[in-house]
């Protein structure tokens, strides 16, 4: 699957999450159980992995400067986004899709 655009991003409906980062950051690696657990309990967010790196602009327009970084987003609208995050953090972020 290519990677989505910004503005494809922002007209998904319902809860999604992008995790960005690259597949040999160790930081992205360690929190892939924490991850494929919160989505296997949330089956209705889907989900975009995003392979960061220089010259992929969809990173950049978020801002994103440290690996992983999640976008937690509903209907096109950013509800939470976190850097290197907990455990706890991640679950904060499946719980706020799912209050929406």
């Amino acid at each position: 699957m290519s990677e989505p655009t910004r503005e494809e991003v922002n007209q998904t409906k319902g809860p999604a999450l992008l995790e960005i980062g690259a597949s040999w950051c160790g930081f992205c690696q360690a929190i892939q159980p924490q991850l494929m657990a919160m989505l296997a309990r949330y089956p209705d967010v889907r989900h975009f992995k995003i392979e960061d790196g220089k010259g992929r602009p969809l990173g950049r327009s978020f801002g994103v400067k440290l690996w992983p970084t999640l976008v937690f987003m509903r209907d096109g609208r950013v509800v939470r986004q976190v850097v290197r995050p907990s455990d706890a953090e991640i679950g904060a972020g499946f719980a706020d899709l799912a209050c929406e």
